[in-house]
């Protein structure tokens, strides 16, 4: 089961986690060996910087009016942006939190946070990549605060491909912190926000370079729980918003400047992913036809992905099978002699992960590379002598990662059926064991993926019952009926 971030978890009568739910996320932790509480040195190193950063940029552009779009609640911010038209064309500004300032080489915070890689997200909390009071403080990009940042400086023209880019570290404050909710509905007003409005528009610029380059992106929505008044459990998804999509551009455009910053300057890292295979490929279309997708001959998957309808069940079935077009990615490190291979075949152009250090360790290495390339000086030893070490870090921290994630998502799929035990559910079988004896299937009430025993066909829509349901092992017992 499992292949959906959760977001939600509290009950709607009380405001509290579920305890069943909360103690098996806290034995997953516990199994899985995920760091919590940061040695003390490294707290009292952060509690240091916090009061006193180990250096600040002496540029100010405190005046620019960035704005910030993350989920509700967020506090460790690492984005903040601004975009104006240029001419025919756009500037896209692109605050980034700058943790030279706060993180000092071969430190205790450097340390801790090489062991965790990256910040660890469960249903009822997450892990963080470095102690609080930084990613939640001092070196947050929150609004109103005067905060150390790299400032990515784009040009873009009428098309929204990028004609020119600058990197350096400056003194920024947000004036703005928006939720990607309140952005969409803020967007919909009679009098939107310039900001907004074209974000809108290079967004969708952006999607149509991604297009034309036979980019693909795979459209997956986010699973919400919700507990009733009578102690029951509902499971949904939520398509992504539109603004999302168009946030998320800004995001991968910095990303592929910084690749071509570093394949320039022969040094960095990046973020690379093999093409599918013809095998994959084949799979994929035949699931479609099954399924009864339409998807022409003369339209590449990343297309065909895009024009899919997130809350149609056969679609939302293909969807799932395409995940296996999106396999092989991690990070390539080099200098001097270029990669063999260099682009992330899902954004079909070279990229490299540089707009989250707060939360991913690679990402401050890889800003500490670019702001030196660009500025035409010497890369900073500590950052170029990390560089061969970090894929190993990333990977194992991508492992971990994504070991909780599944784990906790198949906790709250059991807790949701297990008022459901003896109850008959149907779904679309999106996957077949090759000994034909096990299906795995997009439920559609309550919408998860997942397994049962018994026969059936790939695409075909079948009944199961829910012979069991167990919160403690996150275990699902379903049979074909």
């Amino acid at each position: 089961m499992g292949t959906h971030r959760v977001l939600g978890l509290r009950d709607r009568s009380t405001g509290e986690p579920d305890p069943d739910l909360v103690a098996r996320f806290a034995a997953i932790r516990a199994e899985l060996e995920v760091p919590e509480d940061f040695p003390p040195e490294a707290v009292a190193e952060a509690q240091r910087v916090a009061e006193q950063p180990l250096s600040l940029p002496g540029r100010d552009e405190t005046a620019l009016p960035l704005l910030t779009i993350d989920p509700p609640g967020s506090m460790d911010l690492d984005q903040a942006m601004h975009l104006e038209r240029e001419g025919q064309g756009y500037r896209v500004r692109y605050a980034i939190a700058h943790l030279v300032s706060f993180v000092e080489p071969g430190g205790a915070i450097d340390a801790e946070a090489r062991r965790r890689g990256q910040t660890i997200y469960a249903p009822d909390e997450r892990v963080p990549l470095h102690p609080p009071v930084l990613s939640e403080g001092a070196a947050s990009l929150l609004p109103g605060q005067a905060t150390p940042a790299y400032l990515w400086d784009m040009r873009l023209d009428e098309t929204g491909e990028v004609t020119s880019v600058e990197l350096y570290p400056a003194m920024v404050r947000s004036a703005d912190r928006l939720d990607y909710e309140g952005a969409q509905e803020q967007l919909e007003t009679a009098e939107p926000d310039e900001r907004l409005v074209l974000l809108r528009e290079v967004g969708e610029l952006r999607i149509a370079l991604e297009q034309a380059r036979g980019g693909a992106t795979l459209p997956m929505p986010e699973q919400e729980v919700e507990r009733a008044e009578d102690g029951s459990y509902t499971l949904q998804l939520r398509p992504l918003l539109a603004i999302e999509d168009w946030n998320a551009q800004i995001s991968l455009m910095t990303g592929m400047c910084a690749a071509r910053l570093m394949l320039d300057a022969r040094v960095g890292i990046l973020r690379t992913m093999p093409p599918p295979d013809e095998r994959a490929l084949r799979r994929l279309r035949a699931a479609a036809r099954a399924l009864g997708v339409q998807w022409r001959d003369d339209v590449p998957h990343g297309e065909m992905l895009r024009s899919l309808d997130r809350t149609d069940g056969r679609h939302l079935a293909l969807v799932h099978e395409a995940t296996s077009l999106f396999r092989g990615a991690g990070y390539t490190a080099f200098d001097g002699e270029l990669p063999e291979h260099t682009e992330q075949s899902a954004i079909a152009a070279p990229y490299a992960h540089v707009t989250a250090p707060l939360r991913r360790l690679v990402d401050r290495f890889g800003l500490a590379v670019c702001a030196a390339v660009s500025a035409g000086e010497e890369v900073p030893a500590w950052a170029r002598d990390a560089l061969p070490q970090l894929p190993e870090v990333m990977a194992a921290s991508d492992r971990l990662a994504g070991a909780v994630e599944r784990a906790s998502t198949d906790a709250v799929e059991a807790a949701v059926l297990r008022g459901r035990v003896g109850e008959e559910l149907t779904g679309v079988v999106v996957d077949v064991d090759e000994d034909k004896e096990r299906v795995e299937l997009q439920l559609s009430d309550p919408p998860a993926i997942a397994r049962a025993s018994g026969h059936a066909e790939l695409g075909s829509q079948v009944t199961v019952r829910v012979v069991g349901a167990d919160v403690a092992a996150g275990t699902v017992d379903l049979v074909v009926v």
